[in-house]
């Protein structure tokens, strides 16, 4: 298993659009991919897991990936948070 501290980087956080950008290509992986947010953690692959965490612009998550493709995983969702899901900054 691995992890690794966020930060959503886009003005209006990871609302819906984002949040299914990141469910998609989480679910494209067979690792379990998990966020959590101040204790509170949720499976990557629901979407309504993810809107649960209403995570603002400028908000830290710890995303965990277990599994045969972690760390194709881990390297994917990070350039999503890097580049703010495709989203003005």
């Amino acid at each position: 298993m691995i992890a690794r501290e966020m930060t959503v980087h886009n003005k209006v956080g990871l609302h819906a659009r984002p949040a299914a950008v990141l469910v998609r290509e989480s679910r494209s992986f067979s690792s379990i991919v998990e966020l959590e947010k101040e204790g509170c953690r949720v499976s990557a692959k629901s979407i309504t897991g993810v809107m649960q965490l209403a995570v603002n612009c400028g908000e830290t998550v710890t995303v965990h990936v277990e599994g045969q493709d972690e760390q194709e995983a881990m390297d994917r969702i990070a350039e999503l948070f890097s580049t703010g899901f495709g989203e003005e900054k």
